[in-house]
């Protein structure tokens, strides 16, 4: 079709038409654009300061291009606290022109500079903060003081929602500041920049925190609508990251190289329940604490799939959970839930409890812990570094599986329930680690060493040693006597006494301190043999563990065990070995101790600096001991290890023929002197209550193929 000289000139004045209506409605907008921004701007603060108690101040603003509008100053004080919030001397955004016009402005591609957040805190309890995070209208508001105590589900809630909320979709942060002040927590953080373009979000940041510093860098993912968050946390400059709250608050350094942390799905019941999912995950996690270890343990790598459930005075991590230790898989359900304090506990001092101790009155704790099969070699290889260093190198065949089961309320004490064990199928040790396990049956050189670590003596233990003493050469009085205080289960358990740890700690949380111990004679041989006396949780799990290890695989029977634990242990100020010991104190053999001196022995064992406290200064026996005597006795029998008669006849003193006598009689009775009573706790046996209660069987499911005791000792002894 051909076009006409009129048709082209028609078109011309069409566009030209259609040009001047685009350029005057251009220039018409462009006159009142600045008349529009200054009312959006308006719009925009009458909004802010509508929904936060808070004074805006925007300064001049201008258009820079079509669309990017660039403010100079911005200035957010709250009304309750008349102290600045947040400053910036320079805010650049991209504005949707649509919106604009429409009288709902839209901003984004948020860039700014010099930006100051400075947060504060009073003595007094006041701050330039928390209302971000109180509740909006028609919203409901997590109870704080009220009898059913926090609901951390709405709290958490309430916090996630101001977080994501208040994150742009578009930023730019340049030579950001921020500031935090308290009366016990001072805070700087230093953004040479962060930005977020597209939800990617990158940027470092120096950060100086009740005087630990950080070099940190950050990188991940942000999709705020969703409320969604993957988010990487690493140390610069080849520097750890060290948390600085945990180091104050308790003393410990917990640091890393790298965490991730992800944030998939948040869930808000009906019930104001807050269920959200997630992931965390560590490099090179090393905690030190004295009272955890001497020296740094090491997680190489560590991470946590959690379904975590927050309400009404309750936190839990929910099926779901998995926990990922190096090679090991553990699956944990569990539950903490505040309940209702007793009025006998409130304001009171019972049992031993203190002020401190009413604010865990009311607390329930359930536990449950499951392992997957792991090899052997898994299991070792994936131990925590610098906890199990004895273990160290350990290679092993077959596989094991962990389980944990504890079920505490802090109301209902004496209602603990507690189970914890390694099941192993296969199992067997193909080469020892840094420690030869495998010494307790040979001869060996033995260190001993005092509370503080220092070492006292060392000598051999075996034949080498003139004073070593076989099995077969103590007095049987004595070795039953040291299984009827110590362990009585000590010939058919496997290591622990599950009913005697449970009894010990429930009194030690009743009396606030480690007032009652559990060790079986299985855990004090390995605490002396391969172990130092350091009383740190990472010792003793490392006992329990090398426990396990010697009591599932029969390394050694339990006559050698009983055997190198009478030569090795202390029986008073540097003796140490039954030897020493029946020499000491009654000039004897240990074969010729009688039932007397066997109790005395047996009683001191767990205080063995304290021998003389059981005696008057005419050495003349205290009650606590001759209730020690009584009582051991009465059991013996019971066990048919003496006959009825020799319990009945039992004295109530002890001869000293050796070098002890003059440190136990210090005067005669025409001398007068103060007499100082000794604390018979000292004396009360450990692990008792087994027995005390009538229960003499052996534990379910453990070997009891070992040799039964005669009914009593041979003659002569």
């Amino acid at each position: 079709m051909r076009v006409t000289p009129a048709t082209k000139k028609k078109i011309g004045i069409g566009l030209g038409i259609l040009a001047v209506l685009l350029l005057t409605g251009l220039g018409i907008f462009l006159a009142k654009r600045q008349e529009l921004l200054d009312l959006a701007l308006r719009k925009v603060k009458t909004k802010v300061e509508g929904k936060y108690p808070v004074v805006l101040t925007l300064g001049p603003a201008r258009f820079t291009d079509l669309n990017t509008v660039q403010l100079e100053g911005v200035s957010l004080v709250p009304t309750t606290l008349n102290d600045t919030l947040f400053t910036a001397r320079q805010v650049r955004a991209s504005l949707s022109v649509r919106s604009l016009f429409a009288g709902r402005p839209v901003f984004s591609n948020l860039e700014i500079d010099n930006a100051r957040l400075t947060a504060r805190q009073t003595r007094s309890g006041q701050d330039n903060y928390s209302f971000l995070y109180k509740k909006k209208k028609n919203q409901p508001v997590a109870p704080v003081d009220t009898s059913k105590g926090t609901n951390y589900g709405l709290l958490a809630n309430q916090l996630l929602e101001a977080t994501f909320d208040n994150i742009p979709d578009e930023a730019d942060f340049q030579n950001f500041l921020v500031t935090y002040q308290s009366p016990r927590h001072r805070a700087r953080l230093v953004m040479p920049r962060l930005a977020i373009e597209d939800g990617d979000i990158t940027g470092q940041l120096t950060a100086n925190i009740d005087s630990v510093e950080n070099r940190v860098g950050v990188q991940g993912h942000i999709d705020a609508g969703d409320y969604e968050v993957d988010a990487n946390i690493f140390g610069l400059d080849k520097r750890p990251v060290v948390l600085p709250y945990v180091q104050r608050r308790y003393g410990a350094r917990v640091q890393f190289d790298t965490v991730r942390v992800s944030l998939s799905e948040k869930d808000m019941s009906g019930d104001d329940e807050l269920t959200v999912k997630g992931t965390a995950s560590a490099a090179n996690f090393i905690v030190n604490h004295p009272k955890l270890s001497d020296s740094d343990v090491r997680f190489p790598r560590g991470g946590i799939d959690f379904v975590m459930k927050l309400g009404q005075a309750s936190f839990a991590l929910e099926k779901g959970t998995r926990v990922l230790l190096n090679k090991m898989e553990l699956f944990p359900e569990l539950s903490v839930r505040r309940l209702p304090v007793p009025e006998r506990v409130i304001g009171k001092d019972i049992n031993g409890l203190t002020s401190r101790s009413q604010l865990l009155a009311g607390v329930q704790v359930k536990l449950n812990v499951e392992s997957a099969e792991t090899k052997a070699n898994d299991f070792f290889a994936s131990l925590p570094e610098g906890m199990f260093e004895t273990l160290e190198g350990t290679q092993a065949e077959g596989t094991v599986q962990y389980h944990l089961m504890a079920d505490l309320d802090m109301n209902k004490l004496d209602s603990l329930k507690f189970d914890s064990g390694l099941r192993a199928t296969k199992f067997r040790i193909t080469r020892f680690g840094r420690e030869n396990l495998n010494q307790l049956n040979e001869e060996f050189l033995h260190t001993a060493y005092n509370d503080k670590g220092d070492t006292v003596k060392t000598f051999l233990v075996g034949p080498s040693n003139p004073e070593y003493t076989p099995y077969n050469q103590v007095s049987d009085y004595l070795k039953y006597a040291i299984m009827t205080a110590e362990d009585p289960r000590f010939m058919t358990h496997r290591g622990f006494m599950e009913k005697a740890f449970v009894k010990s700690a429930i009194q030690n949380l009743k009396e606030r301190r480690f007032a009652r111990g559990g060790s079986t004679i299985s855990m004090q041989l390995v605490k002396n043999v391969f172990l130092t006396r350091k009383k740190t949780l990472v010792r003793k799990a490392e006992e329990a563990l090398i426990v396990w290890i010697i009591e599932n695989t029969r390394l050694a029977t339990k006559e050698r065990m009983l055997e190198v634990y009478l030569n090795i242990i202390e029986w008073g100020p540097k003796i140490y070995g039954v030897h020493e010991a029946a020499e000491f104190y009654f000039d004897k053999r240990p074969a010729n101790l009688n039932l007397s001196e066997s109790l005395f022995l047996a009683s001191i064992i767990p205080r063995p600096k304290y021998y003389r406290n059981g005696f008057n200064q005419y050495g003349e026996m205290r009650v606590s001991g001759r209730y020690f005597h009584r009582l051991i006795a009465q059991l013996m029998a019971r066990k048919g290890y003496i006959s009825q008669s020799e319990y009945e006849n039992v004295g109530t003193s002890v001869n000293f023929q050796g070098p002890a006598r003059q440190f136990i009689v210090r005067a005669t009775r025409d001398t007068v002197r103060t007499v100082v009573a000794a604390d018979s706790s000292q004396y009360e046996p450990l692990n008792l209550i087994d027995l005390l209660g009538g229960d003499t069987a052996p534990d379910a499911g453990v070997n009891t193929n070992q040799p039964a005791p005669p009914a009593t000792p041979p003659a002569g002894n």
